[in-house]
Order: C-alpha cells, then sequence, then structure tokens
C-alpha cells in the first residue's frame, strides 16, 4: 500500500497496473479474501480512473479555450483603449489637458531634443 496519495501516480507505474488487472482476469482461480481486490472492483476502479481521465481532459480543453478567449477579449479591450486615446488626441490636440487625464504626456511636457556639441580633441597642447 501507498503511504502517501498526494501526489498523481506515474503513467508507467498505472500501465503496470493496467497489465496486472489484464493477468488478474486471465486467472479464473484467483480469489482474494479482501474484496476491494476482487477482479469486479478492480474493473469498476479502472473504469472510474479512465472516466476521471477524461473528465481532467475535457477540463483542459475547456481551460485552453477560456484562456483564448479571455485573451482574444483583452486585445480588443487594449486596442480600443488605444484608439480611444487617439480620438481624444484627435479632438483636443497633443497640448491638452484631456491628454493627460486619459494617461498620456502632453507634447509641452516632453524633453526638447538638444544637439551635442563636439567635444575638443584632447592632447593637442
Amino acid at each position: 500500500m501507498a503511504t502517501s496519495s498526494n501526489y498523481r501516480v506515474p503513467a508507467n507505474t498505472i500501465a503496470a497496473d493496467r497489465e496486472t488487472l489484464l493477468a488478474l482476469q486471465d486467472m479464473h482461480d484467483y480469489q482474494p479474501v479482501n474484496p476491494n481486490h476482487s477482479v469486479s472492483t478492480l474493473i469498476a476502479l479502472e473504469q472510474a480512473l479512465r472516466q476521471a481521465e477524461a473528465a481532467e481532459v475535457r477540463a483542459q480543453q475547456a481551460l485552453a479555450s477560456a484562456r483564448d478567449i479571455a485573451i482574444a477579449a483583452s486585445w480588443a479591450y487594449h486596442n480600443a483603449i488605444i484608439g480611444a486615446k487617439a480620438q481624444v488626441i484627435a479632438q483636443f490636440g497633443n497640448d491638452s489637458l484631456a491628454i493627460q487625464a486619459v494617461g498620456l504626456k502632453k507634447r509641452s511636457d516632453r524633453k526638447r531634443v538638444t544637439r551635442r556639441t563636439p567635444a575638443a580633441p584632447q592632447g593637442e597642447n
């Protein structure tokens, strides 16, 4: 008996367990003392495992689908906000207070480009 059931049983162990069940089904004189270890109980448990695995796959597919829908919705929302910001610029101008209200920088607040003066050559004395 396993002492801890806090982690998933490895796939190769489950495959070996399924082979063991097939071997037990072929043993016609197998009569366990514990009814929890009978072939019919083991078959029922294996079917429950298959159903749980199928439900897990369906849930993973539903999660992936929901994730794709959420990503598409977030991009649609983000693109609409970008368009709204562009409309604010078009309607109020690029130096208005409305620009700041939507989180953009006013044109007058931007740093001006300055030309660099060439450095004097060093070492010429």
